[in-house]
């Protein structure tokens, strides 16, 4: 026999429905019980969607009404300056070795300075190759008394020309040997090949030295040698140039942000691409009278070039999605597309664009993160006077 469920005291709304399925108690009498309760809970819902819907479908179209900005690209002359990596070098670098084993007996010269061509810089103790100096020149001086002496004899028909030829053969040896002594004197004293800044001693005062010991090194930067690396893009273009007569004038940004203030012109390219990094190493030249960059320094070549008559569009009418950039074309009914373009340069607030979009087309420049693709919106045309002079406003 079937009773109310509710008279079976239980609280449980699953339950219920069990004993219902069950045939425990009667399905009205568990209506009755809950009935109220469905009553509450409809209305509760039906309150909250009353709210929720309204919002829902504001955010769905949230520029009922609004006026987007929008314009199309344009054409003007762009200058644009490319950057590269760039290491300086001396003109001439040497490195300054000792020609004679000894003592390092003097030193003329300190770290830093600039040394004039033929300058003292080192000596090296000459008292052994004195001595060997001497030796030979006493021997050559007395070669040639007995020369001078032989020659006499022959004159006067005392002595056979085979005898004379003899003599003067060892005076020639005697020359030669004295000749050599005095060499080996003389490269006891290190001097300046160049005119240039030394750098730091590799020896100090009393060093024994080797032959062939490192003493310092000594670099010409009356003018440098920058070199950079360009891809094989740039180095085509910079060929056409070269073709055209024009020279590759460039500007060194040293490490400081500063600009070198003598402009530098590009003189060589190496004979062959890196195959890893599919660049080729070029080479400006640059005066450096008042000695400010030194051998081994880094900085930037500037290489400025000016587009004529390049197409641009404004940075914030862009958007990026995996390493693409699209822009929103907007047609004649208001209607969004998104649409991939080709980047060339970028300059501030403005991208130059090689393909994508033309002139005739209009783009949005305002609220690109709020809209979608194929959205329908109104749009507000500016021109382009207006867009450039919101850039001078955000700079200020």
């Amino acid at each position: 026999m079937s009773v109310p469920c509710y008279e079976l005291n239980k609280k449980n709304l699953g339950w219920y429905f069990w004993a219902i399925q069950n045939k425990i108690c009667t399905q009205e009498a568990a209506w009755e019980k809950f009935y109220p309760i469905a009553r509450i809970g409809l209305a509760i819902a039906i309150y909250f969607l009353q709210i929720l819907l309204p919002i829902h479908c504001k955010h769905r179209n949230p520029h009922v009404g609004e006026k987007l900005k929008a314009t199309r690209p344009w054409r003007q002359n762009i200058t644009v300056k490319q950057a590269y990596v760039a290491q300086v070098k001396a003109i001439q670098h040497t490195e300054l070795r000792a020609f004679e084993r000894g003592y390092l007996t003097h030193i003329y010269v300190d770290e830093g300075r600039v040394i004039k061509k033929g300058q003292k810089m080192f000596q090296i103790m000459p008292m052994l190759l004195r001595a060997q100096y001497e030796k030979a020149k006493a021997e050559y001086d007395a070669t040639e008394i007995e020369y001078q002496n032989t020659k006499n004899l022959y004159d006067q028909g005392v002595v056979s020309a085979t005898e004379l030829a003899l003599v003067k053969a060892r005076l020639k040896k005697a020359k030669a040997n004295a000749d050599l002594a005095q060499s080996h004197l003389e490269l006891t004293t290190v001097k300046a090949p160049f005119t240039g800044v030394m750098d730091r001693f590799h020896v100090r005062l009393g060093s024994m030295v080797e032959e062939g010991a490192l003493l310092t090194t000594l670099s010409d930067i009356s003018k440098l040698w920058i070199y950079f690396n360009v891809t094989e893009k740039d180095y085509l273009n910079f060929m056409e140039q070269k073709k055209m007569g024009k020279l590759l004038k460039v500007k060194f940004q040293m490490a400081n942000g500063k600009i070198f203030p003598h402009s530098g012109v590009v003189d060589t390219i190496e004979g062959e691409f890196d195959n890893e990094t599919g660049t080729i190493p070029f080479r400006a030249t640059f005066p450096n009278p008042d000695r400010l960059l030194r051998h081994g320094e880094t900085g930037n070549i500037l290489v400025e070039d000016t587009l004529v008559n390049a197409l641009v569009i404004p940075q914030k009418a862009t958007f990026e999605v995996l390493d693409k950039r699209y822009v929103y074309k907007v047609n004649a009914q208001g209607q969004l597309a998104a649409t991939e373009v080709s980047i060339s340069h970028e300059v501030p607030h403005l991208f130059v664009v090689e393909k994508g979009v033309s002139e005739k087309d209009t783009i949005l420049i305002e609220g690109i993160g709020k809209v979608h693709d194929k959205e329908t919106i109104q749009v507000e045309l500016e021109p382009v006077e207006a867009v450039l002079k919101s850039f001078e406003l955000e700079v200020h």
